[in-house]
Parts: C-alpha cells; structure tokens; sequence
C-alpha cells in the first residue's frame, strides 16, 4: 500500500514522506521499517511497515479535497452546550482519528469559539496543534514551506471575518 517517496498524514504526528524502507532486527526478528521525515519539528520516525495502517496513517489528501476541507472551515457552528472537558475529550479523538475533515471541524470550532471568549488553556493548545497539522498537510498537498501554508490558512480563517466587517 505505502512506497518510499509517499506523502503521507500520521494522526498527531502530521504530514510526513516516506524517506526510505530499512531492515532492523529487534529482538532477534528481522522487521522491516519505513522511515518518515515529519514536517513538523523536522523528526524523523521509524514504523514497522506492518503497522501503518493500523495506526491510522494514511496518504495525504488530494489537491481538490484539501480546497473542499478549507472550504468546510466556515460551514457548521460549534456546540456550546458541552463543557470545556468534554469538548476536549471529543477535539482529542477527532484529532486522533487522522481524518482531515474531523481535524479542520476541531480548528473552527475552537476558532469560532475564540471569537466570541478567550479560550481556556487547553482549548488554546488543542487549537494550535490541530492547526500545526493541518498546515503541515497543505505543505505537502500545495508544495509550500511551512510560513507560505501557515498564510494559506489564517487567509482562510480570516477571509469569512472580512466579508461580516462593515
């Protein structure tokens, strides 16, 4: 399913490219391993090739899905009836999921949510890190280095306040 060169998206990890397949030997077994180089903090990671769809890694979206999930950032409302932990419960399994749609409904939901109060402590945090991943897949998706992705989607973010502006 996965070759080396493909560009990938590893839930809570972000965008990454298969760099290259290594043979190790771990406790007296031959495995062989896929190594990724992730976008964000420029890791490197080593997964067992048997096990990377199982921990949710997928290839990243393509060109026309990615500009539908940027669109969907204005579309919806977030729920206000639910408290702070268990919107973090819900935001933390959506972000584990690795589905781009559940990851971009965390960052308006919790943006919106920041427009009308300030965000808790966790909230903040649950927002910057599902923005760092997204941003790290329109990278890859867009061909773009980490500040030109980072505009990409605060002008996405912020093109709706503009229209609502007198």
């Amino acid at each position: 399913m996965f070759q080396v060169g493909d560009k990938i998206f590893y839930p809570m990890h972000g965008a990454g490219i298969i760099e290259v397949m290594e043979e190790k030997e771990f406790l007296g077994e031959k495995h062989l391993y896929f190594v990724l180089n992730m976008m964000l903090k420029e890791l490197n990671i080593m997964v067992p090739v048997e096990k990377m769809s199982a921990l949710g890694i997928r290839q990243v979206v393509e060109a026309d899905i990615l500009e539908h999930v940027l669109a969907v950032l204005h579309e919806g409302k977030p729920d206000l009836s639910i408290n702070a932990a268990q919107r973090y419960k819900m935001n933390t399994e959506k972000m584990k999921s690795g589905n781009i749609y559940e990851g971009a409904e965390v960052i308006r939901d919790l943006f919106l949510i920041s427009k009308g109060k300030v965000l808790g402590t966790g909230d903040k945090i649950m927002l910057d890190q599902a923005q760092q991943l997204l941003i790290s897949e329109i990278e890859l998706v867009k061909s773009l280095d980490f500040d030109a992705a980072s505009e990409c989607l605060k002008h996405v973010l912020y093109k709706e306040e503009a229209r609502v502006a007198p």
